[in-house]
């Protein structure tokens, strides 16, 4: 039989796994670094508590991933998980029943979630994207509103015709003023340079098919149309603008947990603690893969095939031949952008909707300069199930630094201490409301689209030279795909070797918005 190493347990990593099990007699031996398998969509419990790292919605416009999801768990009818619930999406049409699932337990369900979002700003709430109405005006002022249509207008008539920065992209979809007012502070706090240091590539990777024109036109027929929304059939929306989606009813490393389990049920493997050292190469092929266990111990895996999701650099410097020194160079200039989230569990927030009701929102994007905070979660809304005690208000506050910053050389207890004291200065919840932290460092979260990323392709060339090596996933690839765009190049991945045709050029072709396929045919 053969064997298929696979770095990493994340989204992508699993997925490979499972799918060589279910359509190859190829065995897949997953070897995982840390103590947890999900990658970011792993969920962290603490005290009865469950945190996501970074939000993690189940949507896709695949129904290739939308099938793969709820095989696996199955759509629950309501919060408690019981009942029926029918679901659409595309031109498919299904009922699921709770408990259906592959493996049995009636637990393993997704909930149908309604997806707000807002932002924070001039210690006030915007809706996002931004509604056509009243009160919007009035928290903008007349001013600053003639000055957004105005820079909207000269972005149309003008726009800046070679794109090359994330703020040129940013600046003709909305305008001058919209970009200053809405997008520059937070997207700077993400990344933490300017955006016209950025490529515009992060801009068509994340958000292309976003505008001002496509935000008005949804919050239009969101607002005229007669017709409610079905199911969770968005297909036709903007990602950034979707209203419903599907999530984990014990948050997302939920599933990721299950699909591990499948794997080692099925012959597969997922060792835990296991560090790749060295990938040993014999003319244009990988032969084996050298990894420390979790005692340190080192050991030599022979392997017919190597899916890699771990960081391209990292992966550069593990190969065991001469690297040209440009391709080094390349890797070496590779960046990535580091993150923190402080769980912070409280008897009440300060804001609330205009109602008196608790807030409605999964996250917040927080615009506020004058703190370091970049978005706030809100984990009852994701799903009451991630928070032990519903009387309660379990947060989640998300910083994005890089390892060498101040930020996160910060111990546990101080970092706890900075974030309460910047909620509690932009009005958010009061510091003797809180009842609970717990901290949790990322590294490596999001590849930069900076730094030696425009000649990326460099690498690609180099790396698909190795015709038994697929590079996958979000760091596997240097791209900021989502979860099921990751699943996608995994997927795809396993298409080439079940054809017998090691085809790279179809895992690069993947693009973070999946329908570009089905808007060519």
């Amino acid at each position: 039989m053969k064997t298929a190493l696979i770095i990493g347990a994340g989204p992508a990593g699993l997925t490979a796994a499972l799918e060589l099990l279910r359509r190859s007699d190829v065995r897949p031996v997953v070897l995982e670094a840390t103590s947890r398998v999900g990658g970011i969509s792993c969920t962290i419990r603490h005290n009865g508590n469950r945190m996501d790292i970074g939000g993690h919605r189940f949507f896709s416009k695949s129904d290739r991933v939308m099938d793969w999801w709820t095989e696996l768990m199955p759509i629950a009818a309501s919060e408690d998980g019981t009942g029926m619930h029918a679901i659409h999406y595309q031109n498919k049409s299904r009922t699921i029943s709770a408990g259906a699932n592959e493996g049995g337990d009636p637990d393993l369900t997704m909930l149908v979630r309604p997806r707000k979002s807002r932002i924070y700003f001039l210690r006030s709430f915007f809706d996002y994207p931004l509604a056509l109405d009243g009160k919007t005006l009035r928290q903008l002022g007349l001013w600053r509103t003639v000055k957004i249509g105005m820079g909207y207008l000269r972005a149309k008539l003008f726009p800046r015709k070679n794109e090359k920065t994330l703020e040129d992209f940013l600046i003709n979809r909305f305008g001058t003023e919209l970009y200053l007012t809405f997008f520059k502070s937070y997207t700077e706090k993400v990344w933490g340079v300017p955006c016209g240091q950025i490529s515009a590539e992060w801009g068509a990777q994340r958000i292309k098919g976003l505008s001002l024109r496509t935000a008005i036109a949804h919050f239009l027929k969101k607002t005229f149309s007669r017709k409610k929304a079905d199911g969770i059939a968005q297909k036709g929306v903007e990602t950034s603008l979707i209203e419903r989606f599907l999530y984990p009813k014990f948050g997302p490393g939920q599933l990721w947990e299950h699909v591990a389990e499948l794997v080692q049920q099925k012959g597969g493997e997922v060792r835990m603690g296991w560090r790749v050292r060295r990938l040993h190469v014999d003319s244009d092929r990988v032969v084996a893969v050298e990894a420390t266990d979790s005692l340190g111990q080192s050991h030599r895996i022979e392997a017919d095939y190597v899916f890699s999701t771990m960081p391209v650099r990292d992966l550069v410097n593990s190969l065991d031949l001469e690297v040209p020194e440009e391709i080094r160079a390349v890797a070496d200039g590779l960046i990535y952008r580091d993150f923190i989230t402080v769980g912070l569990l409280v008897n009440r927030l300060t804001v609330t909707e205009p109602d008196g009701s608790p807030l409605k929102d999964t996250w917040i994007y927080i615009q506020e300069p004058d703190v370091l905070v970049g978005r706030l979660q809100i984990f009852n809304n994701w799903s009451p199930f991630m928070v032990a005690d519903p009387t309660k208000v379990w947060v989640g506050l998300e910083y994005f630094c890089y390892d060498t910053d101040e930020l996160w050389k910060k111990s546990d207890e101080e970092m706890a201490r900075f974030a309460i004291a910047e909620i509690e200065k932009i009005g958010i919840l009061r510091a003797t409301d809180v009842l609970d932290t717990k901290v949790v460092h990322v590294p490596k979260t999001y590849p930069a689209y900076f730094g030696s990323y425009d000649r990326f392709d460099e690498i690609v060339r180099y790396m698909d030279r190795f015709e038994n090596l697929f590079l996958v996933g979000r760091n596997g690839m240097h791209k900021y795909n989502n979860q099921d765009h990751s699943m996608l190049t995994a997927m795809t991945a396993v298409d080439q070797i079940v054809a017998g045709r090691l085809d790279k050029a179809a895992l690069w072709g993947i693009n973070t918005e999946q329908e570009y396929h089905e808007e060519k045919k």
